[in-house]
């Protein structure tokens, strides 16, 4: 009681005692208010105003965060999208130069090869000249020998000899043109020859240059596709679904072919290097189907935040009170809206023993969410949603304390924790 007395007498400068009447038709009584009660009243007012500033910082702290990280995510998506899209028409062009080349290629080993056959026949057409010219030649000599012969025998009789000779020079003559005509034909072959030969030699180092690149950029976009399919490959993993499965659901869902069919005609001058290259182009169409193929999945998967607005964890997934939480808890004010997490059917809309209020929600690839205490359902059975759609308002009905969101998740009818659908949904986008 002294110190309660010293103390009141100490603070009774600054805070001097009050009293508060409370009046009736009969009475009058009042209360007195000392100093060290009007300073504990102070102080518990300013506690719990600081509390209030200080969770209303963490919570706007939080959001602007999170808004930012999701901002930055779809920023680098997009950077990435556009650098593989780059790389995409310059592989295109690449490819397009590429097959030009070996046109080009084809056609300079065509001249090449017509070529060489000119210069055979131009080869053995002259061969045959000389053998031609090499029998007149000796015809030549035998008949100037015979008519010698028959000068010598004949003596004035020999007239028509000259006529003869005169025939014989003329065939010679006739002869060694053709012979010359040929010999310039062969030169001119070989000039052409080695005009496409080195024409060939051009194109083969074109080709190998742009080879050479194609196959840059075909490591360039393995590489991007790569590190992007990682993180989705991940992502299923961490939620505890087996991703070639996914795959192979999502490919029978989306397996469609047609189209005529013609014929196709095989060039037998390709080359290694080219069949390499169309290995690896290959490989990539195969790892960007994978891609394609994970981001189907990915939109068809309960992946979004159920509450847009301002909230607070509550609890979260596990045991709680001795028994299985298999779900989380986000308290908000009554009335806040809850949105879909992801494309899908309502298999449920009503009341629940437990969770109040409750809507049902079947996605594709064996998911299906649970949104319980709900205050208002806006969706019916049967009816399809689509992800961010708003389909209830958070509420107090059921087994609850206070105003907030029982957010479940299940796989294949088995539970699991919503927080890794979100962390991975954050981490990938």
């Amino acid at each position: 009681m002294r110190i309660t007395h010293s103390l009141n007498s100490v603070l009774e400068r600054w805070l001097p005692e009050q009293r508060l009447f409370l009046k009736s038709d009969r009475t009058t009584r009042f209360l007195r208010l000392r100093p060290a009660t009007q300073l504990l009243a102070l102080g518990g007012i300013a506690l719990v105003f600081g509390w209030s500033i200080i969770a209303s910082s963490i919570l706007v702290i939080d959001a602007i965060s999170a808004g930012s990280s999701r901002h930055q995510a779809r920023l680098a998506q997009s950077a990435l999208e556009a650098r593989l899209t780059d790389l995409s028409a310059e592989r295109d062009r690449r490819a397009a130069e590429a097959v030009a080349a070996q046109n080009r290629f084809a056609v300079a080993l065509d001249q090449v090869s017509h070529m060489q056959s000119l210069l055979l026949e131009t080869e053995a057409q002259r061969r045959e000249l000389e053998t031609g010219l090499g029998a007149v030649q000796a015809d030549l000599q035998d008949a100037v020998k015979a008519r010698q012969q028959a000068e010598a025998l004949a003596g004035p009789e020999g007239e028509a000899a000259p006529v003869r000779t005169a025939e014989l020079q003329a065939a010679l003559d006739i002869l060694a043109g053709e012979l010359k005509q040929a010999a310039g034909q062969r030169i001119e072959a070989v000039q052409q020859a080695e005009d496409a030969r080195r024409l060939a030699e051009a194109v083969t180092l074109e080709r190998d240059q742009i080879v050479a690149r194609n196959d840059e950029i075909l490591s360039q976009l393995e590489d991007a596709v790569s590190v992007s399919v990682k993180p989705l490959d991940d992502m299923f993993r961490s939620v505890g679904m087996n991703p070639d499965e996914i795959l192979r659901t999502v490919r029978r869902g989306y397996a469609g072919q047609g189209g005529p069919l013609n014929p196709v005609s095989y060039s037998s001058s390709g080359n290694a290097e080219i069949s390499q290259g169309e290995a690896k182009a290959q490989e990539i169409l195969i790892t960007l189907d994978q891609m394609n193929s994970y981001r189907i999945a990915v939109e068809k998967m309960p992946l979004a935040m159920p509450v847009k607005s301002a909230f607070r964890y509550t609890s979260p997934f596990g045991r709680r009170w001795g028994r299985a939480h298999e779900g989380i808890d986000m308290a908000a004010p009554v009335g806040t809206p809850v949105y879909a997490t992801g494309e899908g059917t309502v298999i449920f809309a009503g009341w629940q023993r437990g969770y109040g209020n409750l809507i049902k929600i079947r996605h594709e690839l064996g998911t299906e969410t649970r949104y319980g205490h709900l205050s208002k359902i806006r969706v019916k059975a049967g009816q399809k949603v689509s992800r961010g759609s708003q389909i209830g308002d958070m509420g107090n009905t059921g087994r609850s304390t206070g105003p907030h969101l029982h957010y479940e998740v299940r796989v294949n009818g088995r539970a699991v924790n919503p927080m890794s659908f979100i962390k991975a949904a954050q981490n990938v986008f």
